[in-house]
């Protein structure tokens, strides 16, 4: 079955709840800005960020108290003369998404699970617990934002929050609270100092990935995305030990199948991408995902992906597609695995088809992405290549990735090894004069961006050798075409052949002069 796109409405919930759904869908909040955003200067009371936390406690479901486990919060608010309400207005100031802060702020403390005379007890029961969701959701919201922020995510650390976070998932909440718990602490794990007190939290991680068994798309998404900040922060080990058995990993790559909802799919690749990426995790990890058929689902959601491309452009996609190379490149260059991505023919095949896409300024990224996992894949299996070297338009559209390479040396690096190697597999093939005219007419085509891109000595002056070989090598290939060009020009003058030849001399003259200066430089 597949994960819905939308997010599940409780049983029984009715008509009610459904209205409910509909008031608040506009208060999802995004996920958190990116880290350089985060220490923002904001104006908040302490005291009312401790009064949030309050708010949060659950509710014994008989006594209507207060649980017991977080009762140390109420210490921390000790010699406060101010409960925050009027900071209310300061915050709506700063972020813009909440308002009527004051509404029900005593009903969290005052629902009770009683009936009334003359009043239905079921009735009076299901009211009680709405309007105590809508109160907590008003207030979880809030502090969803706050914790955006550095110094208002380690504040409320200190003061319990994550301990009130574990209490109310251990109730458990409605996926709406569930998705709002589950957005705190995303934004929480962001910030180093909060990130570490999260494993120090006993059972906090454990809950989080149980999570992942959910069938909610936006609590998913926040799971996977707490799941993923966890795995690239210091405590990585410790979040990794909670998702290494093989039910976990399964259920993992098993949303990723089939999730419609492209947001979803990208949270869940983006998990498996922080697995593959961390040094202290993959090994552990990577053995079980093979298993389980990690290179086989990547290729296939590459497949969806570049189907939907072709057909309808459609921007959310973009992300998705984008991450998805990314996995593939990660797996492409770990130790034991490589040959699970070099050997697959229908990935080199999507990935020249990606190269070779028009108007590629929108999936720029993606095509960097392909082009080097085509340079991984040919240092394992040159043998593609000679699928490839008389493609003249995929040799044109090589050239046309440099810009939007910038200043990625590998990408670079990675664009001349595989131009080396197409011209390597052209000059063994022994190719005709016709063909020698076709290539050295892409590289008059293509001449400017050539010149800029040997103007550009970066990757002369970093220490890794072999890209400056790659490089070195690749343009002696292009000196060698042109050179041999202009010489059966020159003792070929009467042919017709030569004589129709489009190709401007002076170009070829220049072209050719730059790239010998290149190689005297290098050298």
């Amino acid at each position: 079955m597949s994960i819905p796109s939308e997010s599940a409405v409780e049983e029984g919930g009715g008509q009610e709840r459904e209205e409910h759904e509909r008031n608040h869908e506009a208060a999802h909040h995004p996920p958190a800005p990116s880290d350089e955003l985060f220490d923002i200067s904001t104006t908040v009371d302490p005291s009312y960020i401790i009064s949030l936390i309050r708010k949060l406690v659950p509710v014994d479901g008989k006594t209507g108290n207060k649980s017991s486990e977080v009762d140390a919060c109420d210490a921390s608010t000790e010699g406060s003369k101010s409960d925050g309400r009027e900071h209310s207005a300061v915050l709506l100031s700063q972020n813009g998404v909440m308002d009527n802060h004051d509404n029900g702020i005593e009903a969290m403390d005052t629902v009770e699970l009683t009936g009334h005379d003359g009043g239905d007890y079921e009735s009076d029961k299901k009211m009680s617990a709405l309007m105590g969701e809508d109160v907590w959701e008003e207030y979880g919201c809030i502090l969803w934002d706050l914790a955006a922020n550095k110094t208002h995510a380690e504040f409320m650390v200190q003061n319990l929050v994550l301990e009130v976070l574990l209490a109310n998932l251990m109730v458990p909440p409605s996926v709406r609270i569930m998705e709002i718990i589950l957005g705190i602490l995303g934004n929480l794990v962001c910030h180093e100092a909060s990130c570490r007190q999260i494993p120090a939290t006993g059972g906090l991680i454990e809950v989080i990935v149980d999570q992942l068994f959910l069938d909610d798309t936006p609590c998913l998404c926040e799971a996977f995305r707490v799941l993923t900040l966890g795995l690239q922060g210091s405590e990585c080990v410790t979040w990794a030990e909670a998702l290494r058995s093989e039910n976990i990993l399964s259920r993992i790559l098993w949303v990723a199948e089939n999730a419609l909802n492209p947001q979803l799919i990208e949270k869940s690749v983006g998990l498996l991408l922080a697995i593959l990426e961390s040094e202290q995790v993959v090994a552990g990890m990577l053995p079980s995902l093979m298993q389980l058929g990690l290179p086989g689902l990547l290729i296939n959601l590459l497949t969806f992906e570049m189907s939907k491309f072709a057909g309808e452009r459609v921007p959310e996609r973009y992300c998705v597609l984008d991450i998805i190379l990314r996995t593939i490149e990660a797996l492409s260059v770990t130790d034991d695995y490589s040959q699970e991505v070099s050997s697959n023919r229908e990935l080199f095949r999507l990935l020249v088809d990606l190269v070779k896409t028009p108007d590629k300024i929108e999936v720029a990224n993606s095509c960097v992405t392909a082009a080097i996992l085509i340079a991984n894949i040919l240092t394992d299996a040159a043998d593609m290549a000679l699928d490839i070297s008389q493609d003249l338009s995929f040799l044109q559209v090589l050239f046309d990735i440099f810009p939007f390479a910038s200043d990625d040396i590998e990408a670079k690096s990675a664009l001349w090894s595989i131009i080396n190697q197409l011209l390597i597999q052209l000059k063994e093939s022994q190719m005709s004069l016709s063909t020698l005219y076709q290539h050295v007419l892409v590289f008059v085509s293509k001449s400017e961006l050539i010149e800029d891109e040997l103007l550009d000595h970066q990757l002369g002056s970093c220490n890794a050798g072999a890209k400056l070989r790659r490089k070195a090598t690749a343009v002696r290939e292009i000196i060698g075409m042109l050179s041999q060009w202009i010489a059966l020009k020159d003792s070929n003058k009467e042919s017709n052949f030569m004589m129709d030849n489009h190709l401007d001399d002076g170009t070829v003259d220049r072209l050719l002069e730059c790239c010998h200066k290149y190689i005297l430089l290098m050298e």
